[in-house]
C-alpha cells in the first residue's frame, strides 16, 4: 500500500513528507485572537510550530496526523498565511483574516428612541464602512482613529444588541449594547420631611442603573447613592413648604413626576395650658400652635412625655414626666422640632404654722398661715371650705377663717405643685353668760 506522507529512501529508511493544509476553521476571527482554530491536512505528526503570519499560536495540539487545533494569537486586521513546521519542513500556507476587534462601548445604554452618541474601543477600525445596533445602522458615524470610533444611536427595541463595526477586512465581533427603558419611581420613604432638607429618603423602583441625576422639583439631591438597579438613598435639598415631584435621571431618560415629596414647615408652639405643675408630673397639659400633623416626639426638657395626643394639626394634650425647675416644651414632627415653650415644675406646699390656731365658729378670723412654696397658692381650705387669702410671700399668706361649726379641721394650701398637708385649726363655742 503506497503512503503519499511516506517517501523511500536508500536503506529501506522511511522518511516523513513536509506537511500540507487542506482546511482552516474558521477562516477569520477578532484581532484580539484567543479563539481555536482547527486545522485539517496531512503529515502533522511531530509539529513543532504553528504560526499566524511571522506570530505563534498562543498554543497548539496535534490530535492526529491529520489535525491540529490553535488558539489564535492577536493580529493586525488583514489576511495573515497560516502555517504548520514539522521536522519534515514548513507546509503550504492557508489565509486567515483578521477581522477588527471592539472591546467596549461607552456608554453600555440608553433610550429606545435613540439619538444619543457611544465611544466603540478595539483595534482595527481604519476603513470602518459600517457600525450596526443588531441589524440597524447607527445614525452616523466617526472613526476618530484605528482603535476608536463614535457612532449616533439608532432607535430600537427595548432590551440587548450586538454592536459591530465592518471593515474591508470584515466584520468585528459584536459587544452589547443595551436600549433601556426609563426609569420608574414607585416607593419614595419617608415621603415628607423639614424644609430645611438634609434628611436622607430610599427610591425604590426600576431602571436606576447609570443614574446621573435625582431631583427634588427643579432642585438637585445634595447628594445620591445608587445602591443597585432597584435602590436609590439621597439627601434631601432644602426646600419650600408643599409638595414637590422626585424625578430620577439616566442614560435612558428622566422617570415620569408622579411621586411626590412634602416639604414641611417646623411645628411652633405658642402656648401650654397649664404651664405648670407639680415634680412628680403626670397631670394633662394642653399644646396649642401650628404644624402638629405627624408629631412624633413631645419633651418637657429632656424627658418625653408619658404620653401624647396629637387632637389637630394646632392642639396636643400631653401627659406631663417628672422634673423639676423650669424645662422647655418642644414638639417633633417631619418637619423638625418646634420652638421652645416654658413649663414649670412646682414643689409641693408645706405648711409648718397657723396663728392663730383657733377661732370662732363665726366667719371673719384672720388666721396667718406659715409654711413654704406658697407663692403660687390657688385655694385654702378650712376642712372642705375655700377660704378668702392674700399671698404675702412664698413662706407665708393671711387667710381669713370661714364660720363652721365648733371642732377641729385641716386647713391646706393647693398650688399647681400639689396640696398640702393639714395643720389643725380649731373652732371653739364663745363662754356662755
Amino acid at each position: 500500500m503506497n503512503h503519499p506522507e511516506f517517501q523511500q529512501t536508500v536503506g529501506q529508511e522511511a522518511v516523513l513528507a513536509a506537511p500540507v493544509i487542506s482546511v482552516l476553521s474558521p477562516a477569520q476571527g477578532s484581532a484580539a485572537g484567543g479563539n481555536t482554530a482547527t486545522l485539517s491536512g496531512s503529515g502533522f505528526t511531530g509539529t513543532t510550530a504553528v504560526k499566524f503570519g511571522t506570530t505563534s499560536a498562543t498554543s497548539f495540539t496535534v490530535v492526529s496526523a491529520t489535525q491540529i487545533t490553535a488558539v489564535v494569537p492577536a493580529g493586525t486586521p488583514g489576511p495573515v498565511s497560516v502555517t504548520v513546521t514539522t521536522p519534515s519542513g514548513t507546509s503550504n500556507g492557508i489565509t486567515y483574516t483578521y477581522v477588527p476587534f471592539v472591546s467596549a462601548v461607552s456608554p453600555a445604554q440608553g433610550p429606545a428612541s435613540g439619538g444619543n452618541t457611544v465611544t466603540l474601543s478595539g483595534t482595527g477600525f481604519t476603513g470602518t464602512s459600517a457600525v450596526k445596533f443588531g441589524t440597524t445602522s447607527a445614525t452616523s458615524f466617526t472613526v476618530v482613529s484605528a482603535v476608536q470610533i463614535t457612532a449616533v444611536v439608532p432607535a430600537g427595541a427595548l432590551g440587548p444588541v450586538a454592536v459591530t463595526v465592518t471593515t474591508p477586512n470584515g466584520t468585528s465581533n459584536g459587544i452589547t449594547y443595551t436600549y433601556a427603558g426609563a426609569p420608574v419611581v414607585t416607593v419614595l420613604a419617608p415621603a415628607q420631611g423639614p424644609a430645611s432638607g438634609g434628611n436622607t429618603v430610599t427610591l425604590t423602583g426600576t431602571g436606576f442603573a447609570g443614574t446621573s441625576a435625582v431631583k427634588f422639583g427643579t432642585t438637585s439631591a445634595t447628594s445620591f447613592t445608587v445602591v443597585s438597579g432597584t435602590q436609590i438613598t439621597a439627601v434631601v435639598p432644602a426646600g419650600t413648604p408643599g409638595p414637590v415631584a422626585v424625578t430620577v435621571t439616566t442614560l435612558s431618560g428622566t422617570s415620569a413626576p408622579n411621586i411626590f415629596y412634602f416639604y414641611v414647615s417646623a411645628p411652633v408652639v405658642i402656648g401650654v395650658d397649664p404651664a405648670q405643675g407639680p415634680i412628680s408630673g403626670g397631670n394633662t397639659v394642653t399644646l396649642s400652635g401650628t404644624g402638629f400633623t405627624g408629631t412624633s416626639a413631645v419633651k418637657f426638657g429632656t424627658t418625653s412625655a408619658t404620653s401624647f395626643t396629637v387632637v389637630s394639626a394646632t392642639q396636643i394634650t400631653a401627659v406631663v414626666p417628672a422634673g423639676t425647675g423650669t424645662v422647655q416644651v418642644t414638639v417633633t414632627t417631619p418637619g423638625g422640632t418646634g420652638n421652645d415653650f416654658p413649663y414649670v415644675y412646682v414643689l409641693v406646699p408645706v405648711l409648718s404654722a397657723l396663728s392663730p390656731a383657733q377661732g370662732p365658729t363665726s366667719a371673719g378670723n384672720i388666721v396667718t398661715v406659715t409654711g413654704a412654696n406658697l407663692t403660687l397658692a390657688g385655694a385654702v381650705r378650712f376642712g372642705v371650705t375655700l377660704a378668702a387669702f392674700t399671698v404675702v410671700s412664698d413662706t407665708g399668706l393671711v387667710a381669713i377663717a370661714p364660720a363652721g361649726p365648733a371642732g377641729s379641721v385641716n386647713v391646706t394650701v393647693e398650688t399647681p405643685g400639689g396640696t398640702s398637708t393639714g395643720q389643725t385649726y380649731t373652732r371653739v363655742l364663745p363662754p356662755s353668760v
